[in-house]
């Protein structure tokens, strides 16, 4: 029986040890956390990412804890239209999806054949001629394949590609889940979901759910993520909180009123930016076996078009495409090395049109406006084109 060591337990990790063990590996798990903890808050899968889960046979559960975000236009602080609602090009519309939903589909996706691991922080790993390692100071994990799934700062990756480090995009962005029996009553004028942008900063908020679904269940509510310039706040939770409604004053509804009904205890605050250079491997062979970098440890970009948890979906997906179909005599060499041709290329492409995006939405003053004049549908096609994946093989 094949082993695999998994470092790292958010959306891919999970993913990945799930789809390795129900392919017949051994797989153990590691995370530096004392037990498996759902990500707060929510995020959003395109159709991209659906189409990677349903590949790994985890989209059966999905339509009972996802919402369908349809294009709502693109609003300016005053609250007239930058982008009129209309006919999107994405060819269907994301989701968004509560973490902890998502968390519980994969765990019950892990089976028995993963032995989970926590308080664990990899901080080395081994490469050379025999079996692949990570180590934690203590203790040395050894197996035929490790994956890297322990996010932009991946110790693993130091090793394996010591020249990509994650840089700051000169941004901050925050996320919430207002639950229902919080959030505020919206006026009927006003859609469940939409997008402003305006100097630099940007609003997104979505249902999960309608008001009342969740029954007794916290899940369910209005989700929303802030995004403003500037470097990660030191503030206390509350303190963040104060500083999002004193930038945000003045923006159209439901804005303030999201922010008002906000706690300090729903909100979350994450970096923006991007691993620079991008790695010239995710697949690095060592001895017959390897290593897989997948999500942000391979690739970490800014969240402009919503597409980190998608993409490294895609890469689980990718990866037990070609480990089924591309190993030969015994090693994993080639079937890490066609995973990293393949993946790469998509990333590529993926970072090309975030930029795109970021030329719309990371501009401040009155170039910003000029610049969605000249081309008002610019967010929408950068994201229609960044879910253009035909499969785990293309």
């Amino acid at each position: 029986m094949r082993t695999a060591v998994v470092v790292g337990a958010g959306v891919g990790g999970l993913a990945a040890a799930g789809a390795l063990a129900r392919a017949g590996w051994k797989v153990t798990l590691l995370e530096r956390d004392d037990r498996l903890r759902p990500g707060r808050a929510a995020l959003v899968l395109w159709p991209n990412g659906i189409r990677a889960l349903r590949a790994l046979g985890l989209a059966g559960g999905l339509d009972g804890i996802s919402t369908p975000v349809p294009s709502a236009g693109i609003r300016r602080p005053d609250g007239t239209w930058l982008v009129q609602p209309g006919v999107s090009e994405v060819e269907s519309p994301p989701v968004v999806v509560h973490r902890e939903d998502l968390h519980d589909a994969f765990i019950a996706g892990l089976g028995d054949q993963v032995d989970v691991r926590g308080g664990i922080e990899v901080q080395s790993a081994r490469v050379r001629r025999d079996r692949p390692a990570v180590g934690d100071g203590r203790v040395m994990f050894e197996a035929d394949l490790v994956v890297a799934a322990d996010g932009p700062d991946s110790a693993i990756r130091r090793r394996l590609a010591a020249a990509s480090t994650f840089a700051s995009a000169g941004f901050a962005a925050w996320r919430a889940v207002i639950p229902w029996y919080r959030a505020p009553e919206l006026p009927a004028d006003v859609a469940l979901h939409g997008e402003t942008i305006g100097g630099g900063q940007r609003f997104v908020y979505a249902s999960l759910g309608e008001r009342g679904s969740a029954g007794g269940s916290t899940r369910g509510g209005i989700y929303w993520v802030a995004t403003v310039p500037g470097a990660l706040r030191p503030e206390p939770a509350a303190g963040q909180l104060a500083l999002l409604r004193r930038w945000f004053a003045g923006w159209h509804a439901p804005i303030a009123q999201l922010l008002a009904t906000t706690e300090a205890d729903d909100l979350v605050q994450e970096p923006i930016g991007e691993l620079t250079p991008l790695p010239e491997a995710f697949g690095v062979p060592c001895g017959p076996g390897g290593y897989a970098l997948i999500g942000d440890a391979a690739h970490a970009m800014p969240h402009h078009l919503a597409q980190g948890a998608s993409l490294a979906l895609e890469d689980v997906a990718t990866l037990q495409t070609v480990l089924v179909g591309g190993v030969t005599g015994g090693t994993l060499g080639p079937a890490l090395v066609e995973y990293g041709r393949l993946r790469r290329a998509r990333i590529l492409r993926v970072l090309q049109h975030s930029k795109k995006a970021a030329a719309v939405l990371q501009t401040r003053g009155r170039l910003a406006a000029s610049i969605a004049r000249v081309n008002p549908r610019t967010l929408d096609r950068a994201a229609a084109a960044s879910t253009e994946w035909a499969g785990p093989t293309g």
